[in-house]
Parts: structure tokens; C-alpha cells; sequence
């Protein structure tokens, strides 16, 4: 990876403070995949024949469509018609109701066009998007092993667990690249102190922050903070996605052995059927 071009991104200024990103990334428009945006009108032209599970299908396969559905739920609470959290994209949909979600959501703007003239940031990321599509898959495969009621939501936790990170590849790519870059130059490199060094602040504190003001669901925050590791559907999120990065390229990461050594603990299996059960998964 070269050095990011700054005479490739426009100026614009950033913020340095979490209240600051918070009101930067409200203000954004959140495109999606161009084949969540291509599935979405197939659907609409079919509408009377569309039920909440068809369309939750498609929504599920996209975390920033996800994103997108679970913020606008949130705010019908204004209008009191959301009594208590919805968890899932279903629950999201039935709340709603096909039509108006139809009528809601129009054509939705895509992340290929939105990025057409940065392959780079596009590239960078499709691999985040890849990342979190492989953690959802651990993740949901770990709480159905164990018997975990909340499997759905904890599968959704992983497919947003950096959704932070996906909105600064699509508005702010100069600084996701410098990050990239840096952190690919020095792997000693801890990501809190290169974000705080070119973000301001960590971008898991901007995250909570869009979180809770977005009313996203408690369950869903809770399981997605970190700092809560020692609660087991954190750690099963915490190691669906520790597993997705270490094995992004291969299995060969040595860090690989200490996933496998923690995920067998939490699932109480042995370290051959865990290494097995995981590259299953995998496949």
C-alpha cells in the first residue's frame, strides 16, 4: 500500500472531538452494497408478493443497510409507535410494514458509485464489509453451538461491530487510507493510538457515541461494547471477529492458535474438533 495522495480527496475538514464526528456522520448519506440496492428494487417491483422475511434476507447480507434500517426504527419511538427495542431486521420490518418501508426507502445510493473515482478506499472497504460478513458467520455459528436465545442479535453485533470504521472509509477515505497505511508501515502499531493520533479520539468511542444516538438497541450496544468482555455474548462476538481479522488472508496468522485455544473455551469443546468446527465454518 503507497502512501495516500492527498491531491486525490477534495478539502474538507474534520472533526477532532466524538461530539464532532457524531454530527459529521449524521449528516452523511449511508450507500450500500450495489447488489443490496439491485435486490432492493427487484423486491419493489414485486412488492405484493414480498413478506418482512424475504426483504430481512437482503437487508441481513448488508451491514450498512442494516445500520440504515435499525436507526430508522429507533425513530419511530418519537411517533409512539415502538413500545419496546427491535432487535432484528424482521422485527424491524414488521414494525414497519412492507409498503411503508417501500415508501421510505426509495432507490438507495451505492458505495461503488459513491467511491467510483477512489478504488482504494472502495477496496479498503469491501475488505471491512468481507471482514464483518466472516465474523457474522463465526459469531451466529458460536451462539447456535451455545444454545444462545439472542443467536440472531449477536450475529447482527458482529456484521456491525465496525460499522465506524466503514462510515470513515466512505466519508473521510484520506484519513481511513493514512490509518491503513500507517498501521501496514509499523504492525507494531496499536489502532486506538493511530486513530487518536489522526481521528482525535479511538473510533470505538465515536461508535457508542452514534450508537446511543441513534437508539439502537440496548442489547445490540451491549454486546457490541468491548469493555464488557468478560460477558459471553461479548466474547462471542469478540472472538467471531478476532478470528475474522487474524484470518483475513490465511490461517496461517500465528495468532491464529491463541483464537482457537479461547474459542474452544467458550465453547467448551477440545482444540482439535474447535480447529475443525472453525475452518467449517469457514468453507
Amino acid at each position: 500500500m503507497n502512501a495516500p495522495d492527498a491531491s486525490l480527496f477534495p478539502p474538507r475538514r474534520t472533526p477532532l472531538d466524538v461530539a464532532g464526528w457524531v454530527r459529521y456522520f449524521q449528516q452523511a448519506e449511508i450507500p450500500v452494497l450495489a447488489s443490496t440496492a439491485n435486490a432492493l428494487e427487484d423486491l419493489r417491483e414485486n412488492e405484493d408478493a414480498v413478506d418482512a422475511r424475504m426483504l430481512a434476507d437482503v437487508i441481513s447480507a448488508d451491514p450498512l443497510m442494516m445500520l440504515k434500517l435499525l436507526a430508522y426504527t429507533a425513530g419511530l419511538q418519537n411517533s409512539g409507535r415502538r413500545q419496546t427495542d427491535v432487535e432484528t431486521a424482521t422485527e424491524a420490518l414488521v414494525l414497519i410494514g412492507i409498503t411503508p418501508f417501500f415508501r421510505d426507502f426509495g432507490p438507495q445510493p451505492t458505495i461503488e458509485q459513491h467511491l467510483h473515482d477512489q478504488p482504494e478506499a472502495l477496496q479498503g472497504l469491501r475488505d471491512v464489509l468481507q471482514r464483518a460478513h466472516r465474523a457474522g458467520k463465526f459469531a451466529l455459528s458460536f451462539a447456535v453451538h451455545r444454545f444462545d436465545h439472542d443467536a440472531p442479535v449477536i450475529h447482527e453485533a458482529a456484521l456491525l461491530h465496525d460499522f465506524a470504521e466503514m462510515l470513515l472509509w466512505l466519508h473521510a477515505p484520506h484519513l481511513a487510507l493514512d490509518i491503513a497505511y500507517r498501521q501496514k508501515t509499523d504492525p507494531t502499531l496499536r489502532s486506538v493510538a493511530v486513530q487518536r493520533a489522526l481521528l482525535g479520539v479511538p473510533l470505538a468511542e465515536i461508535q457508542h457515541a452514534l450508537m446511543v444516538t441513534w437508539r439502537l438497541p440496548e442489547l445490540l450496544v451491549r454486546i457490541t461494547d468491548d469493555r464488557q468482555e468478560s460477558a459471553s455474548q461479548v466474547r462471542n462476538v469478540m472472538l467471531a471477529i478476532r478470528l475474522a481479522r487474524h484470518t483475513a488472508q490465511s490461517w496461517t496468522n500465528p495468532a491464529v492458535p491463541d483464537d482457537v485455544r479461547d474459542i474452544a473455551q467458550l465453547l467448551n469443546m477440545g482444540l482439535g474438533p474447535t480447529e475443525t468446527l472453525l475452518r467449517e465454518i469457514d468453507s
